[in-house]
């Protein structure tokens, strides 16, 4: 079985696109719409590694960073930023909760691929 991998977007095709990317590289791939539906997501897991949108209704992608950091569980599954944001400010916004990378949008799918395998060790 590959790793497994969860997606964070509220956009359905950024979802679908990341997750066919994904699979085709055989990573084993779960979706979540936001970060409160990705949080009731991750007791299902373990997740080798999670990817998020910063923008989201409901809980942001630095919302979901902070409370995957604060769990005893998942507090050292690798969180890349997947986002249209390219500000230093939000970049640092986003390592100070605790991101440990970030891919601004639109990227190539190759791009996408050799970000995970780095990050994974893979």
């Amino acid at each position: 079985m590959g790793k497994r991998i969860l997606i964070v977007d509220d956009s359905a095709s950024m979802r679908q696109m990341v997750g066919f990317t994904l699979k085709g590289a055989g990573y084993d791939v779960t979706e979540a719409f936001d970060g409160k539906d990705a949080l009731t997501k991750l007791p299902a897991g373990p997740f080798n590694m999670i990817l998020t949108d910063l923008n989201m209704p409901n809980l942001d992608g630095l919302g979901l960073i902070r409370a995957v950091r604060a769990s005893a569980t998942h507090k050292f599954v690798p969180v890349v930023m997947l986002t249209t944001e390219s500000q230093d400010e939000k970049k640092q916004e986003g390592r100070a909760a605790g991101a440990t990378g970030w891919i601004v949008k639109p990227f190539k799918p190759e791009q996408l691929l050799a970000v995970v395998k780095k990050v994974l060790g893979a």
